[in-house]
């Protein structure tokens, strides 16, 4: 959020900001597929089903990258039909999202405990 923030005040150029952001696009997805998958093999099948379209949605964005773009944030189109806009929207959702997954898994830690 920090870095599409810096990019829509002009703090940085298009192609560092997307550098930076496709830098963590694989280890975000990679580790959503695997927090899903641990949630199917253990049985938690509500927080199954809730990370479930979060990795769907991650997996679709990483395979729909059009060849010859840098990545999934790429800086010749970043600027174009409002895609800082929805990048930046997609990021407040996510954040949203991981704080309530934080919530509940420490929620369910600490019933398990007491």
């Amino acid at each position: 959020i920090i870095t599409l923030s810096d990019l829509e005040c002009d703090y940085i150029n298009a192609r560092s900001c997307c550098s930076k952001l496709n830098k963590w696009v694989v280890p975000e997805l990679i580790g959503h597929a695997v927090v899903t998958v641990l949630m199917l093999i253990s049985l938690h099948w509500f927080i199954f089903l809730l990370n479930l379209p979060v990795a769907t949605w991650n997996i679709y964005r990483y395979i729909m990258v059009p060849s010859g773009n840098m990545g999934v944030f790429d800086p010749t189109e970043i600027h174009n039909r409002g895609q800082l806009k929805s990048h930046m929207k997609e990021a407040m959702i996510k954040l949203g999202f991981h704080l309530l997954c934080f919530f509940m898994y420490l929620y369910r830690l600490v019933s398990r405990i007491v």
